[in-house]
């Protein structure tokens, strides 16, 4: 297995998660401080907006426009001009838990995943991935997920979705009307692995953070189609959460790292920072 030893690129921050490459800037979502951040290229984050109920995934359609999941009202808000926020959809009849991440496929269809279950309350139980149209109407895709986290569009048109808890990555086959079909397991993962934010590669790789991992088995991991892990970017003292490639040739992985634990993190307390990695290959970009 390759390795890669990663170099702090911005700290100061709580709790890091869906980060994204749009329009030359790297983005986050801040869960505690309730922010929406870009990042200049000497790491210095700016503000954006600040989201009701925690931000969490991100996503942008096709006009540009940033879209943004506020995890405990279970909805999306377009953020406009300014960071004002204009609630794009509400989700909240169809989500079994509070909201989590979100993939915005080139097409403007979006679909938001949810925990499923109140963490570290209940034992993981089943939910779905909810498809938002264009138009703001919600559906519920079949399929059943625990806990859906990460959320990535393969270039051949298959959705990926990482799934923390059974440690494994799903897939669905996209239609052209954005509908869902065909949900199967792409990759089963050991169970050391917590699979959360997800990055595609252009050589067919998926990479992801094992999320509420410290020690020798935390950090980003690359996995293939079948479950087999070919890479790691190290890091021992804090979760490895989520990652995306960035940079103006997509060469650069972003990694978010959230140092806690699960006792702190329900209480809203970590402290976080973003550290990037050169891996030897690039990013497949987010308009696929």
């Amino acid at each position: 297995m390759a390795t890669y030893q990663p170099t702090v690129f911005s700290t100061g921050h709580q709790f890091l998660e869906a980060p994204r490459w749009h329009d030359g800037k790297f983005w986050a979502s801040d869960f505690f401080s309730e922010q929406v951040l870009t990042f200049a290229e000497d790491g210095t984050a700016t503000p954006i907006t600040k989201v009701p109920g925690r931000p969490s995934g991100l996503g942008f359609l096709p006009d540009g426009t940033p879209l943004v999941v506020s995890q405990s009202e279970r909805s999306v808000y377009r953020i406009t001009a300014g960071g004002k926020l204009e609630q794009y959809a509400d989700f909240s009849a169809l989500a079994g838990g509070i909201g989590n991440d979100l993939y915005v496929s080139p097409a403007g269809d979006a679909y938001a995943g949810n925990f499923g279950f109140a963490l570290g309350e209940e034992d993981p139980k089943p939910t779905h991935l909810v498809h938002i149209r264009a138009d703001g109407s919600v559906s519920q895709v079949p399929g059943d997920l625990i806990f859906p986290n990460g959320c990535a569009r393969t270039p051949h048109g298959t959705l990926l979705v990482a799934e923390t808890f059974p440690h494994r990555i799903s897939a669905f086959d996209m239609a052209e009307d954005g509908g869902l079909t065909n949900h199967r397991v792409w990759a089963q993962l050991d169970e050391s692995f917590h699979p959360d934010g997800i990055a595609l590669d252009s050589d067919g790789g998926l990479w992801f953070g094992n999320a509420l991992t410290l020690g020798a088995d935390s950090g980003f991991y690359r996995v293939v189609e079948g479950g087999q892990i070919t890479d790691k970017v190290e890091v021992t003292d804090t979760w490895a959460v989520a990652c995306a490639f960035g940079g103006e040739n997509l060469d650069t992985l972003y990694l978010c790292c959230n140092t806690t634990t699960l006792e702190e993190f329900h209480e809203g307390r970590s402290t976080a920072h973003v550290a990037v990695a050169q891996v030897g290959r690039t990013g497949v970009p987010a308009s696929i």
